[in-house]
């Protein structure tokens, strides 16, 4: 993580970085500022994921510079009073160094730090997941009874809906989920995944050959056991998107 180190006594700054080089795996010291204007710029310049930050500083104070950037990393604040500790976590500073600092005291800091960090990738990770449309390339975890599988999405040959069911066809397992059809197709990429009829969604990867069909449908062949009717509303829609 990028860190910054703002402090308007130089030997404050001096010790803090060398602290820090305690846990470079963690954070790169990767500017200094001396007062609050010069934090300003620095950090609009460099974006760091973190900032050591006084509190009293001429001019500007730390809690006054906070309130002039438009997107506020991580604060710790370093400071030697312990009268500000209320007003810097109403900041949401994430923890609060009486100085001269401790060793052990700024270990906790970083372990908070990184605590927090991986908390935030995992969460940015989950909701993109979330957000996007599901494709070949994922897995999916499914429970069925007392089974549990993980496999791709590029296994799974097709969905077949059962009432409130859903069944899952890959490999040899034909497990259930709990889930509409319609529910399951918005998860499902279009690019990957085509909804044949009522009752049927197919990978488009397992087609192995497609015949017309009765009523202007389409029937397609996922091997020689397993074929699926696309309706004729379907098959238009097909005929459209697969087109060259």
């Amino acid at each position: 993580m990028k860190a910054l180190v703002i402090d308007d006594e130089r030997l404050a700054r001096t010790e803090l970085k060398h602290l820090l080089d305690e846990h470079t795996s963690n954070v790169e010291v990767i500017d200094e500022a001396a007062n609050a204007k010069e934090a300003i710029a620095l950090i609009k310049e460099h974006q760091p994921d973190v900032i050591f930050l006084d509190i009293q500083m001429p001019e500007m104070d730390g809690f006054e510079m906070l309130k002039h950037l438009e997107e506020i990393p991580k604060v710790i604040f370093v400071t030697a009073y312990d009268e500000h500790a209320i007003e810097a976590f109403n900041v949401n500073a994430l923890d609060y160094l009486l100085k001269p600092v401790e060793p052990e005291r700024l270990k906790e800091a970083v372990e908070k730090l990184t605590s927090q960090q991986e908390e935030e990738f995992e969460s940015r990770v989950e909701n993109s997941r979330k957000e996007r449309k599901l494709t070949n390339a994922d897995r999916v975890f499914i429970k069925d009874g007392e089974k549990c599988y993980y496999p791709q999405l590029s296994e799974i040959r097709y969905f077949e809906s059962q009432g409130n069911y859903v069944k899952v066809y890959f490999n040899n397992n034909h497990p259930m989920i709990l889930r509409s059809l319609n529910a399951l197709e918005e998860r499902l990429s279009a690019e990957d995944f085509f909804r044949a009829n009522r009752k049927y969604i197919v990978n488009l990867k397992w087609i192995d050959r497609i015949e017309n069909w009765f009523n202007g449908g389409l029937k397609v062949f996922i091997s020689e056991e397993e074929s699926i009717e696309i309706s004729r509303r379907q098959a238009i829609r097909f005929k459209e998107i697969m087109s060259i």
